[in-house]
């Protein structure tokens, strides 16, 4: 990961980002994205004090797990940690970050040991009564002991020998800083000299209360050994707790520190999403002191960056790395959070060094290749190439990168390359998946502008560069002249004919696009009519009913003589006729000889026309048919149904529970497939993937391919009891 961070030249900023740790820890969180970049938006609207610094406490666990006896100060970091959670409880939390803290439940037993300590991480005396007596003595001798070396300062014997009247702490030990000779005035033993010939002499009398005061040490130092025996063995009845608030502790430690972090510089989070298309505005790489800001869409696999020289290419790959560097582990930037979006990349890799040294033994373009072929290996990355052709002839390094890039386009990778060599951009430029950023410069001045021209290729203004960093004018037009206006001419040329088959290919999607919205739109009105024709059908059948009913009606009426009945049978068909005249509502559609109709459930072809009538063929029969009655179809090619049998072989033995621990990522997901696929058949809604905590690398790899999988309604991390962190439960 160094390496990495030097290459993008975050090393400082992280460097500062690392002080506002408790302890150190990798920058990567263990766990759900999401779920954290939620609590360090929540945590960052409060006002709080930061946890103190604490020790890495893995060997004082590892030590408990051996049933070891810690030191007073190794326990007592344990109840800093304990301390501050109790502190945030306090502190008027809501929320899930109170339910959080809540859940952190310190044993009675544990929850004591925090009394026994002061501020400074020492026992308290009032905890132990000898320890209480031993204090007393302690500060009565080293009272006595002040007394006594006052007495013998102000001696008028000793007088004459003393180089200072100061008391001074030589190894712990109060001395006097006599000249020579003193011996014959006082008893005492020589500790020490200085520069200047001086002699640090501890008295006899004061030799005896310094004997006092180690006896009075030694048997403090054998009281602290009985509590930390006590204290040990109590931690280790609870090492799993103590275990699980010490990953706590760090979980948090890593939110405060990017919440200070960001409030210290007003840095933006930027979470990264799902998708790889790539959207930075206005980030501003932290590496330089007055930064322009960076703005690049980028939503195409292969990005090619080509232009003035120092125009600020390198300064845009290294700053489309850093943006997806920081985001994948939810470290804060100088950015527009709300229109900026990156993907969450597997690897972020950088080639963008000369590997030649002397000690490397290799060539640059030897150490490139070394690089690049490792590239075939990787998915789900960012790649940054900078200066693609560094080491080799340009012409075959562009014959050789176009075929490698056509491979590397076939992956789930996304590629930023700057280049100053216009052939391998120009074979690439006309790709779908590839997208142009040409660098801008000045002409007018002679100046890069640091900003960026989409959908272009750029040239590289050597001369004019060349110029402006000092070379003779004279030399600059001496190779004007020999690079000739023939191959500027035939470069704007090449340049021409790029921009015109992007624009052919534009408009051809363009076209593309609105034949397809037609299609849409015609199939919409046929569909519209079918139904409208339907309707008016319906409607028709329903008169037909109502007019037959009537008739009915009307001859019983006729049978009993009934004029009155007579009548108003005669009104009601009348009316019934009125409507009956819907009918002609709906326009006749416009018919052609050859056309393919349906009457009815039958197709057929027209092959006569009238007035109102066409002449159909149906399957060999000619039907005369009002035209009414038809509708404009179109002819489907009946496909052969194909028989297919399937047949499951239940899996002979099932478990709702596969442990993955130890193995490699590849290894670990083709047993994870199989043993969802046996989980499915066999009828589990639910199973069990065990694959630890360690570096937190399979299980992600595993949560990764869970939100792929087709079948996976959910998944979460499993209780405690059931493994914690170190499994996870997936629902069908």
């Amino acid at each position: 990961m160094q390496t990495i961070i030097n290459k993008l030249d975050l090393r400082e900023f992280l460097e500062y980002f690392k002080t506002f740790l408790s302890r150190e820890k990798p920058f990567f969180i263990e766990g759900d994205i999401k779920l954290h970049y939620n609590f360090i938006k929540e945590l960052s609207k409060y006002d709080f004090t930061p946890p103190p610094k604490i020790s890495n406490l893995n060997k004082s666990l590892s030590h408990l797990k051996k049933f070891g006896i810690l030191k007073l100060y190794e326990i007592y970091e344990f109840v800093k940690i304990m301390n501050y959670f109790e502190y945030l409880k306090r502190m008027g939390f809501k929320g899930e970050l109170l339910e959080w803290f809540l859940k952190i439940e310190i044993p009675e037993e544990i929850n004591n040991i925090r009394k026994y300590f002061d501020e400074k991480g020492e026992l308290k005396s009032e905890i132990d009564d000898d320890l209480l007596s031993i204090d007393t003595s302690l500060k009565r001798n080293k009272e006595a002991l002040r007394e006594a070396l006052k007495r013998v300062i102000n001696s008028k014997k000793l007088s004459l020998y003393l180089a200072d009247s100061q008391i001074h702490y030589i190894n712990t030990e109060e001395a006097l800083l006599l000249r020579g000779g003193f011996n014959h005035v006082i008893k005492g033993s020589v500790i020490g000299r200085s520069s200047a010939g001086f002699f640090y002499v501890v008295p006899e009398n004061i030799r005896k209360l310094k004997d006092k005061e180690a006896e009075y040490l030694s048997k403090k130092e054998e009281i602290k050994y009985k509590y930390e025996k006590l204290i040990s063995s109590i931690f280790t009845k609870f090492l799993k707790f103590l275990k699980y608030i010490n990953k706590e502790f760090d979980r948090f430690d890593a939110y405060q520190a990017r919440v200070f972090f960001a409030k210290s510089k007003e840095l933006e989070f930027l979470l990264p999403t799902n998708k790889k298309d790539i959207i930075i505005k206005d980030f501003k790489h932290p590496a330089l002191k007055d930064p322009k800001s960076v703005s690049v869409d980028f939503d195409k696999k292969i990005l090619f960056v080509t232009g003035v020289n120092a125009g600020g290419k390198t300064m845009l790959l290294k700053s489309i790395l850093s943006v997806a560097f920081l985001s994948k582990y939810l470290l804060p930037m100088k950015i527009d959070k709300y229109k900026s979006k990156i993907g969450n990349f597997k690897e972020i890799r950088a080639i963008l060094d000369d590997p030649q040294k002397v000690k490397n033994d290799i060539s640059t373009f030897a150490g490139r290749m070394i690089e690049f072929s490792k590239l075939f290996r990787i998915n789900q990355a960012l790649i940054g190439i900078d200066e693609i052709e560094l080491g080799t002839d340009s012409d075959e390094a562009a014959t050789l990168f176009k075929v490698v890039l056509d491979e590397l386009i076939k992956k789930d990778v996304r590629i930023v390359i700057t280049t100053h060599h216009k052939k391998l951009s120009s074979m690439m430029a006309t790709y779908d998946d590839v997208e142009l950023y040409a660098a801008l410069y000045d002409e007018k001045n002679r100046l890069p502008t640091y900003r960026f021209l989409k959908g272009t290729i750029g040239k590289s203004y050597a001369f004019e560069t060349a110029l402006r960093y000092g070379m003779p004018i004279g030399i600059i037009k001496k190779a004007k002249e020999l690079y000739g206006e023939e191959q500027e001419n035939l470069s704007e040329l090449i340049q021409k004919n790029i921009d015109l088959e992007l624009t052919l290919k534009k408009k051809i999607k363009e076209f593309d696009k609105r034949e397809q919205d037609l299609q849409k739109e015609k199939e919409s009105i046929s569909d519209i009519k079918e139904k409208s024709q339907k309707k008016l059908d319906d409607l028709m059948h329903s008169y037909e009913l109502k007019y037959s009913q009537l008739m009915k009606e009307l001859k019983e009426s006729a049978k009993l003589k009934s004029s009155k009945d007579i009548h108003r049978s005669l009104n009601k068909i009348n009316s019934i006729k009125k409507e009956l005249k819907v009918k002609n509502v709906m326009p006749l559609q416009d018919f052609i000889i050859g056309d393919m109709v349906k009457y009815g459930n039958q197709k057929g072809k027209i092959i006569s026309l009238k007035k109102d009538e066409v002449v159909l063929e149906c399957d060999g029969i000619i039907l005369r048919v009002p035209k009414n009655k038809l509708k404009k179809t179109t002819v489907f090619k009946q496909r052969k149904k194909i028989k297919t049998n399937i047949k499951v072989n239940k899996p002979k033995s099932s478990s709702i529970k596969i442990d993955l621990h130890g193995m490699y990522a590849q290894e670990a997901i083709e047993k994870l497939d199989k043993f969802i696929s046996d989980a499915l058949i066999t009828g589990y809604d639910e199973i069990i993937i065990s694959h630890g905590i360690g570096t937190g690398k399979l299980a992600y790899v595993v949560k990764e391919f869970l939100k792929t999988h087709p079948s996976v309604k959910s998944f979460d991390d499993a209780p405690i009891s059931l493994g914690g962190y170190g499994a996870t439960v997936v629902k069908f």
